[in-house]
């Protein structure tokens, strides 16, 4: 009896296997449905926003849009004075205008938006607006930020253990430099889009390629004086994120909700690809800075590292991501004297957002770049560097910030991924064909990560479910995660399906929605 028990719950193991993705089939069939594939309803609108062509930054003069209302098909045009609640999409704490309102703070913000009977009368329409500032100088880069003492999105922070200045004037031997870490685009194959559909009573249903329902449900209830309960916000599946629709979703949604608002009639919002890269934020590039000392050995006695960071006009998700580059910044490695300082300044540039690893990527770059001018300087594998900075057991085992590493595994895994890869045989034989090679040049390295999930806003570290188990034994899942094509769903059903011991075909994944599962956190910090 119980060995026919427990084969039986061999049989219905879910949890573990390696399954293919829920969508699969649908992606490979292009019968995956993205909010541009849902079919539009008879009436459907189309929304193209528009900006000031010219000028980055100054006081509008003026707005002429009377080409723009008499262009064909064109039903409505959108200003800030059309906003009947709060004219903000922020994430934080504000400064995140859906309309521009006076003043244009960065290029490509949105002045305006044209709604009209098919997208490309919009966007046609769009580009026959005129707006003029009263431009003054911007503040592109940091270093123009700083020259014109620009009021930062944040003060500055810093965190230090030991006397870092001092280790490094002590070391034996030191190196200062001071280089540039880029920004990047997210480039998501599916693009910005939402669609709202006005519902009875003044409710709102609005489609959104969004991370954060949730966020987008408060914003659009907040710019149109609604309480939460009358916006629904859904999404089943995005073509993409990478953190580029944690935030950056919800002023599309605003729009889309606002038009739908206004004329009581369906409105979608889908971003030209263009217009997408110019409005919506990136990764942060970095300045970053750092003074080092250390051993003949090249053990590191002191690290004094400045990280200064571009965020643009408005704080967006900056504070945590420029925290979590500090709390990246010694990477792997125990750094006995150290002191880390990140400056966070405004420029008049897109407001920068959350980029996967959300700062953490920046803050290893810097360090991995201090191990590797440690070891050209002493002629040493930069592997063996590394691996004499690590993180250990006892007094090596506490970050700058005085959190101590746990279930720390790296001297092994290095050690036993130097063997199974034939790490030296390779490097002196990449180091044989370089030096016979005059154009082109191999390289390879072996670089370990420490990396920290969860939100470091606490109360973000947190989730939901909603199950309806039906007579027939099916269940239908929904949960606060959103699908992205990492598979979220897909492991969550799993893991009803070995909780009630069914098959996972019988488990239906739904849409995120925040009709069923409120008040979720987004789906990122790798949580």
């Amino acid at each position: 009896m119980m060995a026919a028990v427990r084969k039986q719950q061999r049989e219905a193991a879910a949890v573990g296997l390696a399954l293919a993705h829920d969508s699969a089939p649908m992606h490979v069939q292009g019968t995956a449905l993205y909010i541009d594939d849902v079919r539009e309803p008879e009436g459907m609108l189309h929304i193209a926003p528009g900006y000031a062509k010219t000028g980055a930054r100054g006081k509008i003069k003026s707005v002429d849009l009377d080409a723009v209302r008499n262009s064909p098909g064109v039903i409505a045009v959108l200003t800030a004075k059309d906003v009947p609640g709060v004219n903000d999409c922020s994430p934080s704490i504000g400064g995140d205008p859906i309309l521009a309102d006076g003043e244009i703070i960065f290029h490509g913000q949105v002045v305006f938006a044209v709604v009209a009977e098919t997208r490309e009368a919009a966007r046609r329409a769009a580009s026959l607006g005129k707006v003029e500032i009263d431009a003054v100088k911007p503040a592109v880069t940091v270093d123009e930020a700083i020259a014109m003492g620009t009021e930062d999105v944040l003060p500055p922070y810093e965190f230090k253990r030991g006397n870092a200045a001092a280790a490094v004037k002590a070391a034996p031997m030191r190196l200062e430099e001071t280089f540039l870490i880029g920004g990047q685009e997210h480039f998501y194959l599916e693009g910005q889009v939402s669609a709202a559909y006005p519902e009875e009573q003044g409710a709102m249903l609005v489609l959104c390629s969004t991370q954060h329902p949730t966020e987008v449900q408060h914003l659009i209830a907040k710019m149109l004086n609604l309480p939460d309960a009358l916006v629904t916000c859904e999404c089943r599946r995005m073509g993409g994120a990478f953190g580029g629709k944690e935030s950056q979703a919800a002023q599309w949604a605003c729009l889309a909700a606002l038009a739908a608002r206004i004329t009581g009639r369906p409105a979608k919002c889908r971003l030209d690809r263009d217009d997408d890269m110019i409005m919506t934020g990136k990764r942060h590039d970095f300045e970053y800075e750092y003074d080092v000392g250390f051993s003949k050995d090249g053990d590191i006695e002191g690290a004094r590292v400045v990280l200064e960071s571009r965020c643009g006009y408005s704080l967006d998700l900056s504070a945590a991501i420029n925290d979590r580059a500090m709390f990246h910044a010694d990477n792997s490695y125990f750094l006995k004297n150290a002191e880390v300082i990140s400056h966070r300044y405004r420029t008049n540039t897109v407001s920068n957002t959350a980029f996967r690893g959300f700062g953490g990527p920046q803050g290893m770059v810097g360090i991995e770049r201090v191990i590797e001018h440690i070891a050209r300087h002493l002629g040493l594998d930069p592997l063996e560097v590394r691996r004499r900075n690590l993180y250990g057991q006892g007094a090596r085992d506490r970050t700058p910030y005085h959190m101590k590493v746990t279930d720390n595994i790296l001297p092994e895994l290095i050690a036993e991924l130097e063997a199974s890869a034939d790490y030296g045989a390779r490097r002196q034989a990449i180091i044989d064909f370089n030096q016979g090679s005059t154009i082109l040049k191999r390289g390879l390295a072996l670089t370990p990560v420490k990396f920290g999930i969860s939100f470091t806003v606490s109360h973000l570290n947190q989730a939901g479910a909603l199950l309806h188990v039906y007579t027939d034994g099916s269940i239908q899942l929904n949960h606060g995660g959103t699908e992205m094509g990492q598979g979220l769903m897909v492991k969550v059903a799993q893991i009803v399906a070995e909780e009630f011991q069914i098959a996972l075909d019988r488990v239906k994944i739904t849409a995120t929605t925040t009709g069923k599962v409120p008040n979720t956190s987004p789906t990122a910090a790798s949580a």
